[in-house]
């Protein structure tokens, strides 16, 4: 039986579409890891970062998430998700310090465990929100939070950490990690990036200077004296009106 060229073709393309598709989704599947979003924030502000899990450990199904909160974080308040329970372990501080409300703080939150009511199965994801006062010291640092996915059948730990010079794709099971940037300026400080462009931007055009014209006054007076004038205009006009029909 003879093949013809356009049946050879159809065959050809389908299996290079079904190639294309499992390498696609296998890349997928390499980098559906667990992050953090957003993925950075101003040091000293209250952020809320959610914790994703975008699937299970090789199949099985999530039964619990346990997150490690970086030492430089104080303040962290976990979210209700209705289909997890949620438990806090704290930690003592070796030196008790003293937060913005000048209360002292003797401890942390150094892990935040969510345990799944029902298992969350391979195919669906969900997310965890925490709330959290980000460093005033950190600005320029990246925070690490590990956290370990325990399955009915295994674990995954996301907690590796790049070298120096290794990029982060490397890794099987990479940390997610958060950048603190530069604090945000407080209201009615100045802002010298703000103040540079101000210098140099042009100088103000003529219906901008005719505007400060009328501010300083010299304006208002133009504007009076021709109103006066037009009256003027208009009473002469309607004097030579009568003027015209008197005569007729």
């Amino acid at each position: 039986m003879t093949t013809s060229p356009l049946r050879t073709l159809t065959r050809l393309g389908a299996a290079a579409l079904g190639a294309t598709a499992l390498v696609v989704a296998s890349s997928g599947l390499g980098g559906a890891h667990v992050t953090v979003s957003p993925s950075s924030g101003p040091a000293g502000s209250y952020a809320v970062l959610t914790v994703g899990v975008p699937h299970g450990c090789d199949g099985s199904p999530t039964t619990r998430v346990a997150i490690e909160i970086p030492e430089q974080i104080l303040t962290v308040t976990p979210s209700v998700n209705p289909n997890w329970t949620v438990e806090t372990v704290m930690v003592q501080l070796d030196t008790p310090v003293t937060d913005s409300h000048g209360t002292e703080i003797t401890e942390r939150v150094g892990q935040v465990v969510y345990t799944a009511i029902t298992p969350l199965p391979d195919h669906l994801r969900d997310a965890f929100e925490l709330s959290v006062r980000l460093p005033e010291e950190a600005a320029g640092e990246t925070l690490a939070f590990p956290a370990v996915q325990t399955c009915e059948q295994g674990e995954t730990a996301w907690v590796q950490l790049a070298a120096d010079g290794q990029s982060e794709e490397e890794l099987d099971a990479p940390a997610p990690l958060f950048t603190v940037t530069e604090p945000e300026p407080e209201e009615g400080t100045a802002d010298p990036a703000a103040d540079e462009a101000a210098e140099d931007e042009p100088v103000a055009d003529d219906v901008t200077e005719a505007a400060a014209v009328s501010d300083d006054g010299s304006g208002s007076g133009w504007g009076i004296a021709g109103l006066v004038l037009g009256a003027i205009g208009a009473v002469l006009g309607a004097v030579a009106l009568l003027r015209t029909r008197r005569q007729a």
